[in-house]
């Protein structure tokens, strides 16, 4: 079949030849005459695309170049759709295009010109009838003549040569170089082939003359994927074609091959979500096509290293017993016969193809997989590739040496980084009670602790600790693996003097581990630091808790330690809480929740410590919706230790007693108490337990009570003693509240929160006294302290004697706005109490753009919930409760 036509666009003529399998004897090279045999004339039609092929116009318009370059190659792997798709490029030209399939008959370089000129000739180019090619020899006379009249015929000429990869004679391929140099401007050559031409592409991809489409251009996306499984009467959402595109790499026979699989089954979508590789019709074409035809040396190679992820030339060597990896991978490569190139030596099979391999690796011998595993460990391990060793110990069934592994490489705080914990807890889920070694232990007691199992944890801690004292050698790495578990330990039991004997353990077994494998592990001190931190916040000593948590804290940023600074800093934000400092707990707590964010770290209970504090924040100022929703966050996530659970109680019965419900607060309070149970009691959770009790007292008509509730530890804790305080003036003992008032404000740390609400109790002692000047003056003082952290809580809970007040100047101009809503504001002028973070400036910027949150958390790649929280606190500081009203104030502060 000849497809003929002009392009109205052009001139040019286009030739397409077919060869058969079949080739004539060598004699008759010059004779063949393709129209009087229907065999060879059905073998120079294009290929027939199929009814269910897929047009892709991204490839063709990248083909629309060949017309522009005189060099053309599409290079892919077996199936990639090389050939359909020039096919389909073609047909669409409306031109004549010269077509030629190779075959290895046609080597000689005599048997390859006689085909390409009868072609030629067939098809209308005109070649003189001189122009023959003897079957034993092509002179550089012939060629040379062959290119001039190629370069004057007045018509450009386009030549395409399918399976090229077959052609392996330098001599044919410097030949046909030099027709297509010296051819010029009329001629233009596509090449489709699984491998590298033997031609100078260099000179070509130098001078910017060749039009290249390779393997990755030709594998399906998720979109066309979707597509071609609508030809074959298949429907698959995009997530789901994406996860075959996945699997498959796009590639597109087996796209093809498994949508005509999946037509026969009853569920054609789990098909081709669960479909095993080794037993398909995909998996008889790769072992046909790719693995077949390899030679025996290059098989075996394939099917030992289908064990791993990756491998370089040093362990593929090392796990066929040869030295010969080097040029095969290097060959397999170039033949794009499904081995990829990572660069720096290091390869990696097409996973489609790896499963068909391990598939039929273990049907070729079952105990030959688990020894492959651990050849690769253990050069894996000597490479010091400490991860891949691991995975293929486990694969092994070899534990003993795993844990010892992990255990030996001081890796044992990654179970608790973030990095890699639920990657070494699932790889370590397999590992039975058979094992015994203290390694073994030591990593089971991590896998404990790390879901809060203090019990189980303790007995194989204590296990692992016998025996390392029953073997004489007491390796450091495994003495220091174990205060690090024992930190943890403390942590989770509330126990200070455990966590503090811990860390000073730690520290002395640090001088006997090599300083290269410290530094390999920044997440060890800053994982003790944490646990040692947060065990001194339990009993209440602030200044030290702050002193290790900020060391954490201030910490070199990095991947490895990001999980113990976000720790560290939700623990610094409850401190700042507790000492009645929201604003600081809550730029504390917005900075915890990015520090994994932006290593896209996995979400766990840690970062519910940093809700729970942004929640009690926003209770004190008024905003339950807000307190509520932030709670929710956190109701997947048990308290990790007594800290959290404190934590989460405070939060809890404050927006419960803030809501009215007096008796769910000191239920939900009690609940709490009862939960936690602790080493040592903590005074500050003591306290706010004592002081939900108090309120719900005070609710009930029963101050008396109330006071003498807060009576033992008003004197240590100033929060307790402002509760104490109310309580005397609910109960008619202005005296006894002020002399207990004396106390706060006395430390230091003592914040806004608590001076706030002392100021108001004594602002309500002299309204009772008829003071009224006294009051304004102390109401005016608390209005000014409470708007720069935007307190509206303790002004709610004052009662019904300061609305008065509020509503009269010079105090109603004070408290509009932020405080008194439906009132006019009397503007005071721009005020900015605080300066924008750079994230808070970022997200600012985006609102000035009119972007929604969603777009704007896409824009930042954080979640929506982070943007919330920053919208918040940018709020916040420029007064302002509205998107406008904030993209108004910053534009006047000259912020954008």
């Amino acid at each position: 079949m000849v497809v003929g036509g002009a392009d109205p666009r052009s001139r040019r003529a286009v030739i397409v030849v077919v060869v058969s399998d079949e080739i004539p004897d060598e004699s008759a090279a010059d004779h063949v005459d393709p129209l009087g045999d229907p065999y060879l004339r059905t073998r120079f039609a294009l290929p027939a695309r199929p009814g269910t092929f897929l047009r892709r116009a991204r490839l063709v318009e990248h083909l629309d170049q060949a017309l522009l370059t005189p060099l053309t190659m599409v290079n892919g792997a077996a199936g990639a759709g090389k050939t359909l798709l020039v096919a389909d490029w073609a047909a669409g030209l409306g031109q004549p295009v010269a077509w030629l399939t190779l075959d290895p008959a046609l080597q000689s370089p005599g048997m390859f010109w006689a085909h390409l000129l009868q072609a030629l000739r067939t098809r209308g180019v005109p070649v003189a009838d001189d122009i023959r090619c003897p079957a034993n020899r092509v002179s550089r006379t012939l060629l040379t003549r062959l290119a001039a009249q190629l370069g004057d015929s007045g018509r450009i000429v386009t030549v395409v040569l399918d399976e090229y990869d077959r052609v392996s004679s330098p001599e044919l391929s410097e030949q046909l170089e030099f027709v297509l140099h010296h051819a010029g401007p009329g001629l233009r050559l596509v090449i489709v082939t699984r491998t590298e031409p033997l031609l100078p592409l260099h000179r070509y991809r130098t001078a910017g003359t060749m039009t290249e489409i390779r393997n990755a251009e030709l594998a399906f996306t998720p979109e066309e994927t979707v597509a071609l499984l609508e030809l074959h009467g298949l429907c698959l959402p995009v997530h789901a074609a994406d996860a075959l595109v996945g699997r498959t790499r796009g590639w597109a026979a087996g796209l093809r091959l498994c949508a005509l699989a999946a037509r026969q089954q009853p569920d054609p979508e789990g098909y081709l979500k669960e479909f095993e590789a080794g037993h398909s019709t995909v998996a008889d074409f790769l072992l046909a096509e790719v693995l077949k035809r390899q030679p025996p040396p290059t098989q075996d190679l394939l099917l030992r290293v289908s064990v791993l992820e990756r491998f370089c030339v040093g362990l593929a060597n090392e796990l066929t017993g040869r030295t010969d990896a080097e040029p095969i991978l290097a060959g397999l490569h170039r033949e794009n016969a499904f081995v990829e190139d990572l660069g720096h030596t290091w390869y990696r099979l097409h996973p489609l193809f790896r499963e068909i391999l391990r598939a039929h690796l273990r049907e070729r011998g079952a105990d030959l997989e688990p020894e492959l595993h651990l050849r690769a460990a253990h050069w894996l391990g000597r490479s010091g590739l400490l991860p891949e060793m691991l995975a293929h110990g486990a694969a092994a069934g070899e534990w003993d040496f795993t844990a010892g592994a992990l255990v030996d490489d001081l890796a044992i705080g990654q179970l608790f980084t973030g990095l890699r914990s639920d990657e070494l807890t699932e790889l370590f889920s397999g590992m039975g009670p058979g094992t015994t070694s203290p390694a073994a232990d030591l990593v089971r007691a991590a896998r404990d602790l790390s879901q809060c199992d203090l019990d189980q944890a303790l007995a194989h801690l204590q296990h692992a600790e016998e025996q390392l004292a029953a073997d004489g050698s007491r390796p450091a790495a495994a003495q220091l693996s174990c205060a690090l578990l024992q930190a943890l330990a403390a942590r989770l039991a509330g126990s200070p003097r455990r966590a503090e004997q811990a860390v000073r353990t730690a520290r002395e077994l640090e001088r006997e581990v090599p300083a290269h494998l410290l530094d390999k592990h920044p997440e060890l001190p800053a994982l003790l630091l944490t646990h040692l931190g947060s065990t001194r916040l339990w009993a209440g000593r602030f200044d030290a808790a702050r002193d290790a948590l900020t060391t954490v804290a201030d910490s070199t940023a990095g991947a490895a330690t990001a999980l113990p600074r976000e720790e560290s800093l939700e623990h610094l934000a409850l401190i700042d809480y507790l000492d009645g400092w929201p604003t600081r707990a809550e730029r504390k707590a917005v900075a915890a929740m990015t520090e994994t964010e932006r290593f896209s770290l996995p979400q766990t209970s840690a970062s519910a410590l940093g809700s729970l504090v942004l929640a009690a924040v926003a209770v004190d100022r008024g905003e339950l919706a807000e307190a509520e929703e932030l709670l929710g966050r956190t109701e997947e996530c048990p308290p990790r230790d007594p800290v959290t659970a404190a934590g989460r109680a405070i939060a809890t019965a404050h927006l419960l007693l803030a809501r009215g419900k007096a008796r769910a607060a000191l239920a939900a309070a009690e609940a709490a108490v009862t939960a936690v149970t602790a080493d040592v009691v903590s005074p500050w959770e003591r306290g706010h337990a004592a002081l939900v009790a108090s309120a719900a007292h005070l609710a009930e008509g029963r101050p008396r009570e109330a006071a003498e509730l807060l009576e033992p530890v008003a004197a240590q804790q100033p929060t307790c003693a402002v509760g104490a305080a109310r309580a005397r003036l609910a109960a008619g003992d202005p005296d006894a509240a002020l002399r207990l008032l004396d106390v706060v404000g006395t430390e230091e740390r003592t914040g806004p929160a608590l001076l706030v609400r002392a100021t108001l109790l004594r602002a309500q002692a002299a309204h009772t006294a008829g003071d009224a000047a006294t009051v304004r003056r102390l109401l005016a003082r608390a209005l000014t302290d409470a708007r720069r952290e935007r307190l509206r809580l303790p002004f709610l809970e004052a009662g019904a004697w300061v609305g008065p007040y509020l509503a009269a100047a010079p105090l109603r101009g004070l408290a509009a706005g932020w405080l008194m809503p439906g009132t006019a504001a009397v503007d005071p002028g721009p005020l900015l109490v605080e300066h924008l973070s750079g994230r808070e400036r970022d997200v600012l910027e985006r609102l000035a753009q009119m972007m929604s949150t969603e777009d704007i958390a896409a824009d930042l790649y954080v979640s929506v919930n982070t943007v919330k929280t920053h919208l918040k606190s940018v709020y916040r500081k420029l007064a302002v409760n509205r998107r406008n009203d904030a993209v108004r104030r910053a534009r006047e502060l000259h912020l954008l």
